[in-house]
C-alpha cells in the first residue's frame, strides 16, 4: 500500500507539471489560459500561431507521462507503473497549483500508453493522425485514439482497466467538445494564429 501510494503520488506530482503554461510563457505569448480555449495542451498553445512553444508543450506532456511510468518500470515496479501512469493523467488534467483547471491529458495519455502497453500507445496515436487528417477536429481524433485504445488493451493487456480509467477521465475533460462535435460546431485544427 504504501509503495502505491508512493507511485500514485510520483505520477500525480509528474503530470501536474504545466508545460504549456511554462512554454508559453518563454515563447512570450504570456498566460495561455487567457488565450483561445484557455487550456494548458499542446492544441491550445498551437492555436496562437507559435509551433515551437506547441511542440515543446506536446513533448513536455507526453515526456512527463511516459518518463514516470519508465521510472516505475526501472524501479522494478512493475505492477504500479500502471497506477502511475493514471495519476500523472489525472495530475495534467487536475493540477493542484492551477486550482485543479489543467488539460484534457491527450499527449500525456499518448505517451504512458505507449510505456505501459506500446500496441496501445500506437493505436492511439495511429488513429489520432488519420482522424486529423480526415476531419481536422482535434478532440474528435483523440475520443476516437482513446476508444482504439482501449478496445486493443481490453483484448490483450491486464492492464487493461487503468487504460479504461485514463479514456474515461479524458472523456469525461471532453464533454463539451463531444457536445460541439454533435451540433458541428467544434473547431478544426489550425496553424494559423488566433485572433
Amino acid at each position: 500500500m504504501t509503495e502505491m501510494i508512493i507511485a500514485a503520488a510520483l505520477g500525480y506530482v509528474a503530470g501536474s507539471v504545466p508545460f504549456g503554461l511554462v512554454c508559453a510563457y518563454l515563447a512570450g505569448l504570456g498566460d495561455i489560459r487567457k488565450i483561445g480555449s484557455g487550456n494548458i495542451g499542446a492544441t491550445n498553445v498551437l492555436r496562437t500561431g507559435h509551433k515551437l512553444a506547441a511542440f515543446g508543450t506536446l513533448i513536455g506532456d507526453a515526456g512527463k507521462g511516459g518518463a514516470i511510468v519508465a521510472l516505475m518500470l526501472a524501479l522494478g515496479w512493475t505492477d504500479l507503473a500502471p497506477v502511475a501512469g493514471l495519476a500523472a493523467v489525472i495530475g495534467h488534467c487536475y493540477p493542484l497549483w492551477l486550482g485543479f483547471k489543467g488539460g484534457k491529458g491527450v499527449a500525456t495519455a499518448i505517451a504512458t500508453l505507449a510505456v505501459l502497453y506500446w500496441p496501445a500507445g500506437l493505436t492511439m496515436a495511429v488513429t489520432w493522425l488519420i482522424m486529423s487528417a480526415l476531419f481536422r477536429i482535434s478532440s474528435l481524433s483523440a475520443l476516437a485514439g482513446f476508444a482504439t485504445a482501449t478496445l486493443i488493451s481490453a483484448l490483450y493487456f491486464d492492464g487493461w482497466p487503468y487504460i479504461c480509467a485514463i479514456a474515461a477521465l479524458s472523456y469525461w475533460r471532453h464533454r463539451e467538445n463531444i457536445a460541439r462535435i454533435l451540433a458541428g460546431t467544434e473547431s478544426k485544427i489550425s496553424f494559423k494564429k488566433s485572433a
